[in-house]
């Protein structure tokens, strides 16, 4: 039985991808001069570095089905996982008005300080936004570059466009639950599953997996493994979002207060709150100037209520569901099973 590559083996090889095609985009854009050049410069940051969590699932669920070691096409598709990924998250710190990524500037502000530094006329927190938006979009179109060579598999092509569309539909969600105070669990849990769940595990398995010709039996085997995993994963996002360690996830706690996402826990917060916790959370959730103070008390509203103890249950059953269907999964390699055991674990009890 083959070993398993070691996690850097496989981040290296996306990375050289990544950087390949960086590469060939700047010889092709080259005549638009250096203003194109800073685009190129931030969209090749942007996949500089990270976990490679998609492209990992991608690369195992092409291994589950029997696929071959020295294959690259589950690198390509990881790569253009990795570009779907980045163009999200500079497209949502756009929306959610965030101030850092990673514990760097997020894109829009970092193309905002360019502008002031350089002394441009207009409104540099309206040119940082545009131009991240446009980050976004180019970052987007190189995800559908980058797999092209895999569409000759017409089902890991569908299961991409899939994935593309489920993360857009669930932005929205996420936008308009804000905009509504949806304060349920129900809608909570389906931005959950679209916004993340889908396009973070159960889509990139599905890519690899029906890369490497899987049949139905074993795509609906990773689909009841891949799904309770990637819930599992945004549920523990949440929790980090709210009471993690900023010096360690890279984003200030209590952002997800100050933006008024309608989170799980904010769901099951309410579910279970007096009329003075529910009057004290619609004061305070949504309030983008809210002091460490009042993030605090939003905090211990949720400790209070049961809602964090609920959720880490529920991030438990999820885990617990997920490995109990990889257990009877009809995988084409053992090491697989051995090693998304491994990545659901690592995916859902980690610190950032």
């Amino acid at each position: 039985m083959a070993a398993p590559p070691r996690d850097e083996d496989l981040i290296a090889r996306v990375q050289s991808h990544l950087d390949s095609f960086v590469a060939v985009q700047r010889d092709r854009l080259a005549e638009a001069g250096p203003g194109a050049a800073a685009l190129i410069d931030a969209a090749h940051a942007s996949v500089s570095g990270g976990k490679r969590l998609r492209a990992a699932y991608c690369y195992w669920g092409w291994r589950a089905a029997g696929g071959s070691t020295g294959d690259d096409r589950p690198i390509m598709a990881g790569a253009a996982l990795e570009w779907l990924q980045a163009s999200a998250l500079v497209h949502d710190d756009v929306i959610d008005e965030s101030a850092t990524r990673r514990g760097r500037p997020a894109a829009h502000r970092a193309f905002a300080d360019q502008h002031r530094h350089r002394g441009w006329r207009g409104d540099a927190d309206h040119y940082g936004a545009g131009a991240a938006i446009l980050l976004g979009d180019l970052m987007l179109s190189w995800s559908d570059e980058t797999f092209g060579p895999c569409r000759g598999s017409a089902a890991a092509g569908a299961h991409f466009d899939a994935c593309k569309s489920e993360v857009v539909a669930g932005q929205f969600l996420d936008v308009t639950t804000e905009a509504a105070a949806d304060p349920t669990v129900e809608s909570a849990m389906r931005v959950v599953r679209f916004k993340a769940a889908k396009y973070t595990v159960e889509r990139p398995l599905l890519i690899g997996a029906t890369l490497a010709g899987a049949d139905r039996g074993l795509v609906e085997a990773l689909r009841g493994f891949g799904l309770p995993v990637g819930e599992a994963f945004q549920l523990r996002d949440d929790v980090l979002g709210m009471f993690g360690d900023a010096s360690v996830t890279g984003k200030p706690a209590g952002d997800d207060i100050r933006a008024g996402k309608r989170t799980v826990l904010l769901a099951r917060a309410y579910e279970r709150s007096t009329s003075e916790h529910r009057t004290t959370l619609d004061d305070l959730v949504g309030d983008s100037r809210l002091d460490p103070d009042g993030v605090d008390r939003v905090r211990d509203i949720v400790r209070t209520t049961g809602a964090l103890a609920a959720v880490e249950e529920h991030i438990t059953g999820l885990l617990d569901a997920a490995l109990r269907a990889l257990d009877t999964a009809p995988l084409a390699d053992e090491v697989a099973r051995k090693t998304l055991t491994q990545l659901a674990e690592r995916s859902v009890q980690r610190e950032r």
